[in-house]
């Protein structure tokens, strides 16, 4: 049987929400798609599809990836390069597609970490598996202590003069290590676009170490990943750690995060994310949304009704005082301030 040619939404553009990144001229939607874990070799192609045909129908239009995205590695990449021949390719100047390298890839001293060689190589890799002639966003995916911030940087700055990226992005630098990449890229015509870091209610790490506040004096965007802590804002663990749960399988959660202050933070959130008419999901992402700083959140999601509910968080991005007060309260016991960068 033969499918019909893909042909998204003429009104895909109507209900989302579009934040200028820093003092740039892009504006990205203020939902991405992220491709971590549910795009690879271990999902089948249909329901990847599914997931990457709904987001752009809603607006989305800014994918999200990595080299080692999968599991496998390269597999999301992969994925999406098919996605790109079979429906994507007539739409490809309406899309904003970032990859990333920084963290192990290939066996051997080049496949890691930031050195030219490894980060030059990689994007190859990238740009073959995706079918692209080159990426929107390309980040340095985390800093590199054995490699002088220079050579990082000038692969980055050439990287986008020789047409492979339009734009470079930073992930889980330092705030010192940021300053003095921010200071570089601009004095070499390279802006730095977009700064990505974990940050959720609970996890504030970027908040109190002045991540957002200086890559605002930057003019650079900042993009949220693991919005949800991993599942955890969400109302899967309100009553203990379901049996097919990513917490069950020890998958990027360990049960011992459970405890009784984090339950009764989780249930206090989530009653006052119903008094709002929300989820404690789409409270947890509309609490990113309220700061004008935060550019754009990072999605992650296994299905379409995920997507979906993840997109009416938009209709109520507005906190009164008193909610924010009580959004402090409930988070305070079990706010992450300070973790390694």
């Amino acid at each position: 049987m033969i499918e019909p040619v893909y042909s998204p939404s003429p009104d895909r553009y109507a209900s989302m929400e579009y934040r200028r990144s820093g003092r740039s001229g892009i504006r990205i939607p203020a939902l991405a798609l992220g491709l971590w874990h549910n795009f690879g070799s271990h999902k089948p192609f249909q329901d990847v599809k599914a997931m990457a045909h709904y987001a752009f129908d809603k607006g989305i239009c800014h994918f999200d990836l990595a080299n080692n995205y999968g599991p496998e590695y390269g597999t999301a990449e992969e994925n999406f390069g098919r996605l790109m021949d079979i429906s994507f390719r007539p739409y490809r100047d309406e899309l904003l597609i970032s990859t990333k390298a920084g963290w192990d890839m290939w066996p051997g001293p080049y496949g890691n970490w930031g050195s030219r060689k490894y980060l030059m190589s990689s994007l190859d890799q990238s740009l073959r598996r995706m079918r692209l002639d080159y990426v929107d966003v390309f980040y340095s995916h985390r800093f590199d202590p054995a490699t002088p911030l220079e050579e990082t940087m000038q692969a980055l700055v050439d990287i986008v003069r020789q047409g492979k990226a339009l734009y470079v992005g930073l992930s889980r630098y330092p705030t010192d290590k940021a300053r003095e990449a921010y200071r570089y890229l601009a004095e070499h015509d390279v802006p730095c676009l977009l700064y990505q870091d974990r940050y959720n209610i609970i996890d504030r790490a970027p908040e109190c170490s002045g991540l957002i506040d200086l890559g605002e004096e930057a003019g650079t965007g900042f993009i949220s990943f693991s919005p949800l802590q991993q599942g955890l804002l969400t109302n899967r663990y309100l009553n203990g750690v379901p049996a097919d749960s990513r917490m069950a399988k020890g998958v990027t959660l360990r049960e011992e995060l459970l405890t009784p202050t984090m339950m009764k933070a989780l249930r206090g959130l989530n009653e006052l994310a119903m008094k709002r008419g929300q989820s404690l999901a789409q409270m947890a992402l509309a609490w990113l949304l309220k700061d004008s700083r935060v550019t754009s959140v990072i999605i992650g999601a296994s299905s379409v009704p995920q997507i979906e509910d993840n997109l009416k968080a938009l209709e109520n991005t507005k906190f009164s005082p008193e909610e924010l007060a009580l959004i402090e309260e409930f988070s305070a016991p079990i706010q992450l301030k300070e973790l390694p960068r």
